[in-house]
């Protein structure tokens, strides 16, 4: 691959997004909106308010921006992204493009009907060496990422996920009832399958989502184990992710 770098870890850092973007005219991970819109469209309205986390330089917002779908905010923290992107589609009214840290949304509560990502998690988790036991870091990161998630999502606003990461891997990081809502999933993908995660603002977890968060905290006060973090890995992103 032409841009594949030289560790996992420098897919987490911004330096390496800037150069690659500068280069790369588009890529797609987990396939182009043809592949997964039959799952999209049945919890996404044409006039939604819709924000794309971790853009990047995907032909997904200017898809659903065609498909009909047109009031589209774009967030990246790569600067370059945002700058290439904003003037690539310039032309398409409604649709908005912003470089900020995930982490700290620079958006008011209850702005969003619609939050989607596509590998933008899977990204920050590409060092993880154990899917069974996240490191602490890790695990802080994705709360604060999640929780700002949940909180500029509107009442009964979905929060779509798509990823290689399986339920009883993904699900311990969702199924939490600090963020308000409900955790389900699909899949698609032909031959090798790929996990869209719908997680609706204001709905309760299922009985067994709940108590999956009960025994993960009563694992968590009990555990004795100290963290251990991943060594650089040769391997590129999608193997490190396909969990």
């Amino acid at each position: 691959m032409e841009h594949l770098p030289s560790c996992n870890s420098r897919y987490k850092e911004v330096e390496y997004w800037d150069q690659r973007y500068r280069s790369e005219t588009s890529f797609e991970w987990f396939g182009d909106f043809s592949k997964f819109q039959h799952l999209i469209r049945p919890h996404v309205n044409k006039d939604d308010s819709i924000l794309v986390l971790g853009c990047g330089n995907s032909a997904l917002s200017f898809d659903m921006y065609s498909a009909g779908f047109t009031s589209i905010t774009n967030m990246d923290y790569s600067s370059v992204c945002i700058e290439i992107m904003s003037q690539r589609h310039a032309d398409c009214h409604g649709m908005t493009w912003h470089c900020m840290d995930a982490r700290h949304l620079a958006f008011p509560d209850a702005s969003f009907d619609v939050v989607l990502e596509k590998g933008t998690l899977d990204a920050m988790l590409v060092e993880e060496k154990d899917p069974w036991h996240i490191s602490m870091e890790a695990t802080n990161f994705l709360q604060q990422v999640l929780s700002e998630i949940s909180r500029v999502l509107r009442p009964g606003g979905r929060f779509i996920s798509l990823t290689f990461a399986q339920p009883h891997f993904r699900k311990r990081l969702y199924a939490r009832t600090e963020y308000g809502w409900s955790v389900r999933h699909h899949t698609y993908g032909d031959g090798f399958h790929y996990f869209l995660y719908v997680l609706t603002k204001g709905e309760e977890l299922s009985a067994e989502d709940a108590a999956l968060e009960r025994r993960l905290k009563v694992e968590a006060e009990t555990s004795s184990t100290d963290v251990t973090f991943q060594e650089d890995d040769p391997e590129d992103f999608l193997t490190n992710i396909a969990l």
